[in-house]
C-alpha cells in the first residue's frame, strides 16, 4: 500500500497527477493526498469563506468553495501574490477576526535556480503582526499523515515515510509513530538529520536505497 503525499501548492492535485503519469508512475488519484486537499476539507468543515494565497494552478482544488466577502485566509506558497498590497489586505482581514489556516509553514524548498522561500515566513509574519496563530494543515502536522494514512488499514506504527525534508517529512511521520527515512537528495542539506531528536530511523543516499532497506528488512 502506497500513498504519495505532498506539501505542494504549486499546483493541483489532477496537475500533479497528470505530472506522475508523465514520468510512467503507475498511480491513481486516491494514491495522492495534498495538504490542499487537507485545507479544503478543513474550511468546508470550519463553514468559512476564504481568501485564497495560494498558486493559481492550485485554484482547481477549490472549485466549488466560497470566496466572495472572505472571512478566513488561507496561505499557501504563491510567490505571484506574495507583495505588500495583498498580504496587507490578508493581514486586515485577520484584524477584523478572520481565521488564518496555512496549507503548511515550510521554511524553503528546491526550485531549478537553487533554494527558495517557502510560504513559512510568510505564514509567521502575519501571525507576527496580528498576534494570532495559524491553523496549519500539511507536514508535519500529525492529523495530516493520520489523513493521509486513513482508509489504507495501517496503523502508523505500521508505516513508513520517505522524504528529503527532515522536520516536515521524517520529524511528522515520527510523531505519530511511522518510521522516518531521510532521503541526501531534493532539499537535503548536510546534518540536517542531526535537526531532530529523536533522529531518523535512516539516513539514505537516495530513494531507491530507501526501498531497498524497506524490502530487505522491514518486510
Amino acid at each position: 500500500m502506497v500513498r504519495f503525499v505532498t506539501n505542494t501548492t504549486k499546483e493541483s492535485k489532477q496537475d500533479l497527477l497528470d505530472r506522475l503519469k508523465k514520468l510512467e508512475f503507475d498511480i491513481s488519484e486516491d494514491e495522492i493526498f495534498t495538504s490542499l486537499t487537507a485545507a479544503r476539507n478543513l474550511v468546508e468543515q470550519k463553514q468559512v469563506r476564504p481568501m485564497l494565497l495560494v498558486d493559481d494552478r492550485a485554484l482547481p482544488d477549490f472549485k466549488g468553495i466560497q470566496t466572495s466577502d472572505p472571512n478566513a485566509v488561507v496561505i499557501g506558497l504563491a510567490p505571484e501574490h506574495f507583495h505588500y498590497q495583498i498580504l496587507n489586505q490578508a493581514f486586515r482581514l485577520l484584524l477584523d477576526g478572520a481565521a488564518l489556516i496555512a496549507v503548511h509553514k515550510a521554511r524553503y524548498y528546491k526550485r531549478k535556480d537553487g533554494l527558495a522561500l517557502g510560504p513559512g515566513p510568510f505564514v509567521t509574519a502575519l501571525e507576527y503582526a496580528t498576534d494570532t496563530k495559524a491553523t496549519v494543515v500539511g507536514k508535519p502536522e500529525k492529523t495530516f499523515f493520520l489523513e493521509a494514512l486513513r482508509g489504507t488499514g495501517c496503523e502508523p506504527e505500521e508505516a513508513v515515510m520517505i522524504g528529503d525534508d527532515c522536520r516536515d517529512d521524517v520529524g511528522g511521520a515520527q510523531n505519530v509513530g511511522m518510521l522516518g527515512i531521510l532521503v541526501k537528495t531534493g532539499k537535503y542539506r548536510a546534518a540536517d538529520e542531526e535537526k531532530i531528536n529523536p533522529p531518523p530511523y535512516l539516513t539514505c543516499e537516495s530513494f531507491p536505497h530507501a526501498v531497498d532497506h524497506i524490502l530487505q528488512h522491514l518486510l
